[in-house]
């Protein structure tokens, strides 16, 4: 078999592969949406729910899961961008910097029950914050954090050195050269790390299981220092140990379809912004 031939079979492989995944995608997401569909309304969207989750709404779980996501980016997108910038931008390479990433790496192939334990052990007991959202959010930052470090940090090392070498020929200091050239170009690369967070900590059901999921909470939160419902731990309860969990199975397609297009929302928006920032750069 000559080069040209083999070519050809990788590419076609390539793009069986990517095809298939494509399909499994769109067949994972239409047979939710078609079960869950049948349920979604108006009511479903803004009542409380009623009758052992049963009967009514999913709204203080959608408030909930949303507290919880702003709540955990809030903390983790600073301390994650931040920290990436100290390793490309400050630490020099050696055995340090090579330890550090491997435990970043390391810490984001953590199973997210450990975090969850950890959440519940430091969190909730030793700072005494409780079964609340700062705990809840807190235990899904240090989830999401060395993802936006990784995505970080190789957002910064793809801007050419051209640049760096640009303004401080022109006399900027280091921090200047960081904060109106390097960060500039690389901070749609930068969002693409928080999108990922987003998926991410939006699904978790392990963390805020120990943390802040309320089984059964018809009302919406008033602190921080509060239990609430959640997306995740709310579709667990209903497909898995619900009182009917054959009458709630409906239901639960359509809690699992909210929660799809809240982070289909919030990855559009951030997707937007990644892009019109793009544009005002050129």
């Amino acid at each position: 078999m000559d080069a040209k031939r083999k070519q050809q079979v990788v590419f076609t492989a390539i793009k069986t592969m990517s095809f298939l995944v494509v399909a499994i995608l769109v067949i994972i997401l239409g047979f939710i949406f078609i079960n869950g569909i049948q349920v979604i309304s108006w009511d479903f969207l803004t009542k409380m729910p009623e009758d052992g989750m049963l009967k009514g709404g999913i709204f203080p779980a959608i408030v909930g899961t949303v507290c919880l996501i702003f709540g955990s980016m809030l903390f983790a997108f600073p301390i994650g961008v931040l920290s990436g910038i100290y390793m490309n931008e400050y630490l020099k390479e050696g055995p340090i910097k090579q330890f550090i990433r491997l435990m970043t790496d390391n810490l984001a192939g953590i199973p997210s029950i450990v975090f969850g334990l950890f959440g519940m052990a430091f969190f909730v007991n030793k700072l005494g914050f409780g079964d609340s959202i700062l705990a809840g959010s807190l235990t899904l930052a240090i989830l999401a954090i060395p993802v936006i470090i990784r995505t970080t940090e190789e957002a910064l090392r793809s801007v050419d050195k051209t640049y760096r070498e640009a303004s401080y020929a022109l006399g900027a200091t280091k921090l200047h050269t960081i904060k109106k050239v390097i960060l500039p170009i690389a901070f749609p690369n930068i969002l693409t790390g928080f999108i990922l967070s987003v998926g991410r900590v939006s699904g978790e059901t392990a963390p805020i299981l120990f943390t802040v999921a309320a089984y059964f909470l018809p009302k919406l939160p008033q602190s921080i220092m509060e239990q609430v419902m959640a997306l995740p731990y709310h579709l667990y309860v209903m497909a898995t140990s619900g009182t009917d969990i054959e009458k709630a199975r409906p239901l639960a397609y359509g809690t699992a379809l909210v929660l799809i297009f809240i982070v289909l929302i919030c990855n559009l928006a951030a997707n937007i912004i990644r892009n019109r920032y793009t544009k005002t750069k050129k």
